[in-house]
């Protein structure tokens, strides 16, 4: 009788032993990757139209203007919609020894999507559930991520496969954000993620209510559109924290559709004061600030009057928009003696939100002067400790100094107040 075609016994146990290597190197893989990222959340909602990645883009990108290296993993693989809010979309990942490098959106915040590996935009992604669990877990073990502060994980709507196999795939998830809107059929939902949480051991580190009311852009009325207060309620109810109601503006549409970080370019509007107060919990998991090592001059020179003093020029002139600058002049001055010690011409990095800051502080420069300013630039810059001169007109740089040396330089209106 002859043997008949086949794996013997002896390859069938090859091949166990082999799955069993791949599986235990994947499991190493994963662990590694993990261990480097102190927190990991994930942003859940009980059904579609909430306004969840959008929640999910501006904590991510509130997080890092605060500083803090963030990863952001869109999961969504039907409507991926992260490379679209942030204006990503045609960006490919790249790769380093073995591993994908997830796509840089800014100076501490990495980005990974399932849109960014697709041929076309328009492309269906037709998967069931084991191979999304794969790909999850590619995108888990052999993304280089690095070390992180934060990584934020935007799902799809509901509680199915996805949300399941990060659930089970992360040992130590930090906790899930939930999204909703105002009305009764959204917050059905999100009872059910919120029991969905409980079943997998996840944390509910709290409910953010978006689209609650709509801001009149005249009369500065709240106009509630879609009732207010019942996501507030509704965490009460569940004996979940209440993270803060999002506002209705036109900006976030707008700013999402030209894929704008809306908590950056609209600093100044009710809704980014409400995504600020939504992070400042999320903050505090990862403890105090740290305090800024740096002094941009010492004590015995403030005692004397140095300062280094940083214009952004734009043709030789100061740059009336501080974001559309082609370099910086910083000037070394004695305010005592007003004289000018020394200066230096030098070119910016890309203008990433939050990145001139973090730059500038690093060259220690304490005074900007400038046309134009967001009020979010404002604020970063003010947060670390740089104060800042708007509404100078487009003068030649040296002028502008010496006219502030003799507090004689006249200052107008902020023409990019936004």
């Amino acid at each position: 009788m002859s043997e008949e075609k086949g794996n013997t016994p002896d390859d069938l146990q090859t091949l166990a032993q082999k799955q069993q290597t791949k599986e235990a190197r994947e499991k190493k893989n994963l662990s590694d990757r993990m261990s480097k990222i102190k927190h990991k959340i994930m942003i859940l909602s009980g059904k579609g139209g909430v306004g969840k990645s959008t929640v999910a883009a501006n904590i991510a990108v509130a997080l890092a203007l605060e500083g803090k290296e963030i990863g952001l993993l869109d999961t969504d693989f039907h409507g991926p919609s992260i490379p679209t809010l942030l204006n990503l979309e045609g960006k490919r990942p790249g790769s380093e020894e073995n591993a994908i490098t997830p796509v840089i959106f800014s100076e501490g915040l990495k980005v990974m999507s399932i849109g960014f590996l697709l041929e076309n935009r328009d492309d269906a992604v037709i998967w069931r559930g084991p191979l999304k669990m794969g790909v999850i877990k590619q995108l888990l073990s052999e993304v280089a991520w690095g070390n992180l502060d934060y990584m934020i994980i935007d799902f799809p709507p509901g509680t199915g496969d996805e949300p399941l196999s990060v659930a089970q795939l992360i040992n130590g998830i930090d906790g899930a954000i939930i999204v909703t809107t105002p009305q009764d059929l959204s917050l059905n939902d999100v009872r059910k993620c919120i029991n969905f949480c409980r079943q997998l051991n996840v944390p509910v580190l709290g409910v953010i209510e978006n689209m609650s009311g709509l801001v009149c852009p005249h009369c500065k009325e709240v106009i509630n559109v879609f009732k207010t207060g019942g996501g507030e309620k509704m965490a009460a109810q569940m004996g979940v924290p209440f993270l803060g109601s999002i506002p209705i503006e036109p900006q976030i549409v707008e700013a999402s559709d030209s894929g704008k970080p809306f908590v950056y370019h609209y600093g100044n509007t009710e809704a980014a004061k409400a995504f600020a107060a939504v992070v400042r919990p999320i903050m505090q998991m990862d403890g105090p600030a740290a305090p800024e090592t740096k002094q941009a001059v010492s004590e015995e020179e403030e005692k004397k009057g140095m300062k280094k003093i940083a214009i952004p020029i734009v043709d030789g002139h100061l740059s009336a928009h501080f974001g559309h600058c082609e370099e910086f002049a910083i000037f070394d001055v004695d305010l005592e003696n007003k004289k000018i010690i020394g200066q230096e011409r030098v070119i910016p990095p890309p203008h990433e939100p939050g990145l001139l800051p973090r730059w500038l502080g690093e060259k220690n420069v304490n005074v900007i002067i400038a046309g134009g300013m967001g009020t979010r630039a404002q604020q970063l810059f003010t947060e670390r400790g740089i104060a800042v001169s708007i509404g100078a007109p487009a003068d030649d740089p040296e002028k502008l100094i010496t006219a502030y040396m003799n507090h004689s330089l006249e200052l107008g209106s902020n023409i990019c107040d936004h």
